[in-house]
């Protein structure tokens, strides 16, 4: 065993080099996005190593990882200019935007991609597969008409590529997460204009999608002015649930027979800003059961919820960052970290409650006992505020300084206000 040696800080010597930093990895958070589709799990890659090139990635239950995006393509959207949603899967089908020409294309199993939409200077994210209709009903972004900033709808294309396409909301400046209900006769929707952002004042709709596929009798169900609402999602039943910040913490609600109820309220944030679309933090693996995360001082939680008797219950998991968690009564599955371990695709074993690493964003691995773990303080500020930050203290296992010695202190501070520093592994730090 090496001696511990006595030296002043700013002199140890550590594995965790400039060299190490920049080493081969993928990046899967961000802009987040997993489908389960069967027992099949896709997710989105970015990788350096082919020139930051988008890549939809499938594993299957007998372990296989593949490729599903043929290397000329590249799986990304500039809608919003910051992407994300930018693919769906039904029955091994892929439909995804392809960021060179931002057209969709369609691939089919074993096939090459074949574009649906026409060369246009359009733009397509967030899409949900319209079964009964054949149809996918997406965000469409329109740069044709020219002027100071492009239109934003909802629309409806047809899944062989036949027409233009079916506007079926349109009039405000921002469309999101349209999401049709199980029985195909609802659409809910996401909306906010100027000059509000998503965070701040947004709105959720419901409209009846009618015999020739449009949209009628559209109602308000939640927010409005200094109301941020994000993620609706349809439960099996056909009940509505949403996050709402109505308490001034991101919650979950649900919208049931024309009435708004409160699922747990907490002074936690379960929902978070709508930077990119695709983002999912909750979902069902059945009508009473919610698979969801939640964040209080830094650390996010993995948590069971029954819709029946609002109660919650946290999941045992050896992660503090969670980023992405989508579930279906398949299964579920998490994009997360920790201090000691990079962030990773995981699937949680609805049987036994433990998670199983399908990709890692690294295979960097590090003693230890050259790991700083992140221990949440909180500080006073201007104006009578309070400050939150992780403080990382000095570690390595090999050497300690001059008694009486104090570190330099580093700050770092993270970019804008509805930005967040998280406990995951980070090597720069």
């Amino acid at each position: 065993m090496t001696p511990i040696k006595t030296a002043p800080y700013g002199s140890w010597k550590s594995p965790i080099t400039s060299t190490l930093i920049v080493t081969d990895a993928i990046n899967i958070e961000w802009p987040a996005q997993v489908a389960l589709d069967a027992k099949d799990v896709y997710w989105v890659e970015t990788r350096p190593t082919e020139n930051g090139r988008t890549v939809i990635v499938r594993w299957s239950p007998d372990g296989t990882v593949v490729d599903v995006t043929p290397p000329t393509f590249n799986a990304r959207t500039t809608v919003h200019e910051y992407g994300g949603g930018a693919f769906g899967v039904e029955d091994g089908t892929v439909y995804f935007s392809n960021f060179v020409d931002q057209r969709l294309y369609r691939q089919d199993p074993g096939g090459m991609p074949k574009p649906i939409t026409p060369e246009a200077d359009l733009r397509y994210a967030d899409g949900i597969i319209d079964r009964r209709r054949r149809r996918i009903i997406c965000v469409c972004e329109d740069h044709t008409k020219g002027g100071h900033e492009a239109a934003n709808s909802l629309v409806g294309i047809r899944r062989d590529g036949v027409g233009s396409g079916q506007t079926l909301v349109s009039g405000n400046d921002f469309y999101a997460s349209p999401r049709i209900s199980p029985d195909g006769s609802r659409l809910a929707w996401l909306t906010w204009n100027h000059p509000d952002m998503p965070w701040d004042s947004s709105e959720l709709w419901v409209g009846d999608i009618t015999g020739a596929g449009a949209i009628g009798h559209e109602q308000r169900v939640a927010g409005g002015a200094n109301e941020s609402v994000c993620e609706p999602k349809w439960a099996p039943d056909g009940t509505l649930y949403f996050i709402s910040d109505r308490t001034g913490w991101w919650n979950l609600y649900r919208w049931k027979a024309g009435r708004v109820d409160a699922l747990c309220k907490m002074e936690a944030e379960f929902g978070v800003p709508h930077w990119s679309f695709g983002i999912s933090t909750y979902g069902f693996t059945s009508a009473g059961r919610i698979i969801c995360t939640y964040t209080r001082d830094g650390t996010s939680y993995l948590a069971s919820l029954d819709t029946s008797t609002r109660q919650i219950k946290t999941i045992d998991i050896p992660y503090t960052s969670i980023v992405f968690l989508q579930a279906t009564p398949c299964g579920a599955v998490l994009i997360a970290g920790s201090p000691r371990e990079a962030m990773a695709l995981a699937r949680l074993s609805q049987e036994t409650g433990k998670t199983e690493v399908l990709r890692r964003s690294t295979e960097v691995a590090i003693d230890s006992g050259y790991l700083s773990m992140p221990r949440a303080i909180e500080f006073p500020t201007e104006h009578g505020l309070t400050a939150h930050a992780f403080f990382y203290a000095p570690v390595n296992r090999d050497f300690v300084a001059t008694r009486g010695e104090r570190p330099p202190l580093l700050v770092i501070s993270h970019g804008g206000p509805t930005g967040a520093t998280s406990s995951e592994f980070n090597l720069r730090i």
